[in-house]
């Protein structure tokens, strides 16, 4: 790391869930700048590198391209192959897999009309597929599925398949849907001029965005190290040991709880909302707050819930608590 994380020592992640799929990260305080590279490459990988599985290629009865129409049936093939695409699957396995549907009744086709082997799970079953419009037609549709990286192009598909009769679909496999940022200034102490770097992770369902995240951030390193196979320190004193700086800190910290001395209120690592809150109500260390009561401290201006769980959570990890109110 960075030498100035032997000043502001080793930067801190925070989570926020929004539902299953959607997850929010903090990570500060970075050296100016750092974001960009740290940025960039996870949400490269987050994009492109995760496994995933889709549908790669059906084959329905009676037909041999995707610009037919069959009789009954309310949907032409080619926006039946595009509804087929929107399926989320959970599959852990690597082999190519097959799915049945075969439906005779008059009634909307959705994906819980498949038929899976019980190790594959469609997330989505109530997908539209299509309409069958009277009794007796029969829509029968072999499905192949594949689990993967990147994106299968057509053209791809199309040198590794020998039956004309299939119809293939190109596949972009990341569960991964999207990815934004924001960065925001922060300080530590004196030093003004740091940066918060905020990531929001949505998946399919698949895999959870934290999940995600941990998957992206093993893959980088695996190719890092690469480099540096030996595990040489090259210029030692300009980087910081992630480790040490991690010990330093937990021993510092249980040291001055142990002295009972003035604890700054900087050092539980608040978002600077509720840290400045918290300077706002004229309380600077540790031992003032755990002498404060809830009711206390949500008197204070610009005192919102989420800093209320957010000391909680802080205190916690110290074993410390607030105050009952009586």
């Amino acid at each position: 790391m960075h030498i100035i994380h032997n000043i502001i020592w080793v930067p801190k992640i925070s989570q926020q869930d929004f539902d299953n799929n959607v997850s929010s990260f903090v990570l500060e305080p970075l050296p100016k700048w750092y974001w960009v590279t740290l940025w960039n490459s996870l949400r490269r990988v987050l994009l492109s590198s995760i496994p995933g599985t889709r549908v790669t290629w059906i084959k329905i009865s009676w037909v041999n391209h995707e610009y037919s129409n069959l009789p009954w049936i309310k949907d032409n093939i080619l926006d039946i192959m595009l509804n087929l695409k929107s399926l989320i699957i959970d599959k852990k396995t690597t082999e190519i897999e097959w799915m049945k549907l075969s439906k005779s009744k008059a009634w909307v086709v959705t994906a819980g009309d498949i038929k899976a082997p019980l190790w594959v799970e469609i997330l989505n079953k109530d997908l539209y597929i299509t309409e069958i419009d009277k009794n007796w037609m029969a829509l029968d549709i072999e499905i192949r599925i594949e689990k993967s990286v990147w994106y299968l192009s057509i053209e791809e598909l199309k040198k590794r398949e020998d039956d004309v009769n299939v119809l293939l679909l190109d596949a972009n496999f990341s569960p991964v849907i999207n990815v934004k940022y924001e960065i925001k200034d922060t300080r530590f102490w004196d030093i003004t001029n740091l940066d918060s770097l905020e990531m929001t992770i949505s998946t399919n369902g698949v895999i959870t965005p934290v999940d995600a995240l941990k998957f992206s951030s093993n893959m980088l390193s695996s190719y890092y190290s690469i480099f540096n196979e030996e595990s040489l320190q090259i210029e030692w004193s300009f980087i910081s040991n992630v480790k040490d700086l991690l010990l330093k800190e937990k021993e510092e910290i249980k040291e001055e709880l142990e002295k009972e001395t003035y604890t700054p209120i900087e050092i539980m690592w608040l978002s600077p909302r509720t840290l400045n809150a918290l300077i706002n109500g004229n309380i600077l260390s540790i031992e003032q707050l755990v002498k404060c009561t809830e009711t206390k401290l949500s008197s204070i201006k610009w005192f919102w819930k989420k800093a209320m769980t957010e000391i909680r959570e802080a205190l916690w990890e110290r074993g410390l608590k607030l105050l009952w109110d009586d």
